[in-house]
C-alpha cells in the first residue's frame, strides 16, 4: 500500500493555545507530517509556533498562513530564521495576500494589488534568508542583512486561489496551499503551476490541500460541526471565499448559506440540504472509516492532505479526528 501522507491544518478561529499544543504534540506521535498553525486577528502564530517547536521532536511546523500585510519582509525572514533554529529546521513559512477584511479592518492598511504585494514580500524575504542586503525604500539608508546565519533553503509556501497569485506561487514558492477549492480545480491548477514551473526550469512544487474534518460517531452530530465552520466562512469572512467558491460553479449553493445565516448579521452554521454540495466538496465527516474514505479523494491531488480541525471542537472529537486521518490509519 502507498504510504499517504498528512497534514494537520488549524484555522484563525482556534484561540484555545493549550488545545493547539496538545493537538500539536499528538499529531507528532501519529506520523503527521506538517503542522499549520493560522493567524488572523487572535493568536501571534509565530509565538505560538515556538512553544511547540520545544514540544514536539519530528513533525514540521508552519506558520499557515501569514499576511503579507501584517509584517515587513525584515521581521519575516528573523522570525523564520528564529524558528528554523527554535525547531531544528522543521520550519516552513506560509505567505499569503490575506483578504480586505483582515488587512483593512484589522490592520489598518489599504488593500490594494495584493499579488503584486505578495511577490515583493515573498522575493524579499526569501532574498534575505538567503543572505543578501535588503533593498531599503529611503534613499542613502545603510542596507543591512539578516543577523543570523542564511536559510537559503527555508521552505516558503504560498496560499493562492487567484490567477495572478497563483503564477506569484509558481515562480517563488516551495509550496501550494490552496484554500476552497474543488478537488478537480485543485489538480487543474496543480498542473498549470507544474508547466509553469517546468517551462522555468524549476522543480515541482509541494501541493498541500484538504478539507475540513471531524469525526464523530453520530454522522449528523458531525455535518453540524461541518456545517457550522463552513457557513462561517461563507457568510462572516468577507467576500474572497463566496467569490471564489461562487467561481467554482456553486453560486447558488453559495447564496443559500448566506441567506440561511443572515438573519442576525452573523453565521449561524447553517448548510441548508440544498447546498450539501458545498460539505461533500469542502469537508470530510462522519465516523472514522467513512471519514477515512473521503479523505483517499484528496490523496489522489493533493502531494500532502491536510486535515482541517474546526475550531472550538472538544477534545474527544479532535483526538478522534487526528487518530482516524492519521497516515498510518489504513487509509
Amino acid at each position: 500500500m502507498t504510504t499517504v501522507r498528512r497534514g494537520v491544518a488549524l484555522t484563525p478561529m482556534e484561540l484555545r493555545r493549550d488545545m493547539i499544543v496538545r493537538m500539536a504534540v499528538l499529531a507528532d506521535d501519529l506520523g503527521y507530517e506538517i503542522f499549520l498553525v493560522a493567524e488572523g486577528w487572535g493568536l501571534d502564530s509565530t509565538v505560538l509556533l515556538a512553544e511547540i517547536a520545544t514540544v514536539t521532536r519530528r513533525i514540521k511546523l508552519a506558520a499557515g498562513i501569514l499576511s503579507v500585510w501584517s509584517r515587513t519582509p525584515g521581521t519575516l525572514a528573523m522570525a523564520a530564521a528564529t524558528l528554523h533554529q527554535l525547531s531544528a529546521g522543521r520550519f516552513v513559512l506560509g505567505l499569503g495576500a490575506s483578504t480586505s477584511q483582515l488587512v483593512e479592518g484589522w490592520h489598518g492598511l489599504p488593500y490594494t494589488r495584493p499579488a503584486d504585494r505578495l511577490r515583493q514580500v515573498a522575493a524579499g524575504v526569501r532574498s534575505l534568508l538567503a543572505g543578501e542586503r535588503a533593498v531599503p525604500a529611503v534613499p542613502r539608508a545603510r542596507a543591512l542583512r539578516l543577523g543570523q546565519p542564511p536559510v537559503a533553503d527555508l521552505p516558503i509556501w504560498i496560499a493562492a486561489t487567484g490567477e495572478r497569485t497563483i503564477r506569484v506561487a509558481a515562480e517563488l514558492a516551495d509550496g501550494w496551499y490552496p484554500l476552497y477549492l474543488r478537488r478537480d480545480r485543485c489538480h487543474e491548477l496543480a498542473a498549470e503551476i507544474g508547466r509553469l514551473r517546468a517551462g522555468a526550469g524549476r522543480p515541482p512544487l509541494t501541493v498541500a490541500a484538504g478539507p475540513l474534518t471531524v469525526v464523530d460517531q453520530d454522522p449528523e452530530a458531525a455535518r453540524t460541526v461541518a456545517a457550522a465552520c463552513t457557513a462561517f466562512y461563507l457568510a462572516a469572512m468577507g467576500e474572497v471565499y463566496p467569490r471564489v467558491v461562487s467561481a467554482q460553479g456553486l453560486g447558488e449553493q453559495v447564496e443559500l448559506v448566506r441567506a440561511a445565516n443572515a438573519s442576525t448579521g452573523r453565521a449561524l452554521g447553517v448548510v441548508p440540504d440544498a447546498a450539501q454540495v458545498l460539505l461533500d466538496e469542502f469537508t470530510a465527516y462522519g465516523a472514522a472509516a467513512d471519514v477515512r474514505k473521503q479523505l483517499r479523494s484528496w490523496d489522489d491531488v493533493a502531494d500532502i492532505t491536510m486535515v482541517g480541525i474546526p475550531p472550538g471542537i472538544a477534545w474527544p472529537q479532535i483526538e478522534a479526528t487526528l487518530r482516524a486521518a492519521a497516515p498510518a490509519s489504513g487509509a
